[in-house]
């Protein structure tokens, strides 16, 4: 195979010599280290719900990789204008698939977040973020550039919009991530903090009417304040499962507490990391998504454009504000909330709305081809 030249005006060439290759080789790390822990937390899972095959969610998981890096690479070779357009179907597609749920949505533990298509399962809300995100910094940019433009009102209706699906389903959580995301961006395009204070006191809002009328929320959030019973079972294994591993991973004689964690192939994955390998194997997970994120922000800094440094900085949060949030509910630093850990939890759908998600940041954060000089053409 021919090397690639920089002199190579190809559309390969043009986009290996402008993507951010060390984030490509990140996002490998991570997915590889997902794909070990589902071989390690899949055939216990399997054996919960009486799945004959013990390696059931793992191929399930192997099917769609290809179309998640399929979609990081592919994504990745737009232009900005062509991935705000790819990020402006997905939100109204998203949206509207999101508002049909509510409508004929299976309704699955009481939520109805998911649209079936035989054997496979797809919920919209997972893409309505991205493209929420894209949605949100045009809206702002356009404001900044033309300042007689509405931008911010139009963003902040389709930020309380968004955040009402998400709450109608219900899924607080996802609201919550989308309320953090939205505040970090109007940061970002530089909007006051008179705008910014208004929307934290309306995320406080939220979270105390949540607390006092909805049994979801106040279930969730008394169960963390007050560990008891049914609804700290599954964190309480978790953290057994934490202490099991010690720093280098639980002994052959030591029976694993995995078994024991029912969603420990999804929300929970993190714990069976810490079991099976150790404090270590734990912390190098968190370093993996922490380079990556500030891969993505270094990256956005030097960007000119306030639309494309406002939507990579959103999309990068998005991404690394759910790994806390999956790591935190693991180790009783949140309330329980079902939230996957990128790349990592079995999840078709959160797998490909990451990979759109990284594939729409790559994009928007690719340097653009200098001119070739003598210099380089004689080196």
């Amino acid at each position: 195979m021919t090397a690639l030249s920089r002199l190579d005006r190809s559309l390969l060439s043009r986009w290996w010599w402008s993507v951010d290759r060390p984030s490509f080789l990140i996002v490998a790390a991570i997915v590889f280290v997902g794909f070990i822990l589902q071989l390690a937390a899949g055939p216990a899972a399997a054996a919960r719900l009486h799945i004959d095959n013990g390696f059931h969610f793992p191929l399930r998981q192997a099917v769609f990789l290809p179309a998640a890096a399929a979609l990081v690479v592919g994504v990745s070779m737009l232009t900005p204008l062509q991935a705000r357009r790819v990020g402006v179907l997905a939100f109204v597609g998203a949206f509207a698939c999101a508002l049909a749920v509510l409508v004929a949505g299976a309704e699955i533990n009481g939520a109805r977040r998911w649209m079936s298509f035989g054997a496979f399962s797809l919920q919209p809300s997972e893409f309505l973020k991205p493209g929420f995100v894209v949605v949100a910094a045009w809206m702002l940019s356009e404001a900044a550039r033309r300042p007689g433009f509405p931008g911010a009102p139009i963003a902040m209706a389709l930020y309380l919009a968004s955040a009402a699906l998400l709450v109608m389903q219900p899924d607080y959580g996802q609201a919550a991530l989308l309320t953090a995301v939205w505040m970090l961006m109007f940061f970002i395009a530089g909007w006051s903090w008179l705008w910014i204070g208004g929307l934290g006191a309306i995320g406080l809002a939220a979270l105390y009417g949540g607390y006092r009328f909805s049994p979801h929320v106040s279930r969730r959030i008394d169960g963390f304040v007050n560990p008891s019973g049914a609804e700290s079972y599954q964190v309480d294994r978790s953290l057994e499962a934490i202490r099991n591993g010690g720093f280098f991973g639980r002994g052959g004689d030591v029976p694993p507490v995995k078994d024991q964690l029912p969603d420990a192939h999804t929300d929970f994955i993190f714990a069976v990391a810490a079991e099976e390998f150790g404090y270590f194997f734990g912390l190098l997970i968190l370093a993996l998504y922490a380079a990556l994120l500030l891969r993505l922000y270094l990256r956005a800094a030097a960007l000119k454009s306030v639309f494309a440094q406002c939507a990579a900085c959103g999309l990068a949060a998005m991404v690394g504000l759910q790994a806390v949030i999956n790591v935190g509910v693991s180790m009783r630093a949140l309330p329980a909330k079902g939230m996957t850990l990128p790349f990592v939890s079995y999840g078709g759908s959160s797998l490909l709305a990451m990979g759109l998600s990284l594939g729409l940041a790559f994009a928007l954060t690719r340097r653009a081809r200098p001119a070739v000089t003598r210099r380089e053409m004689m080196a």
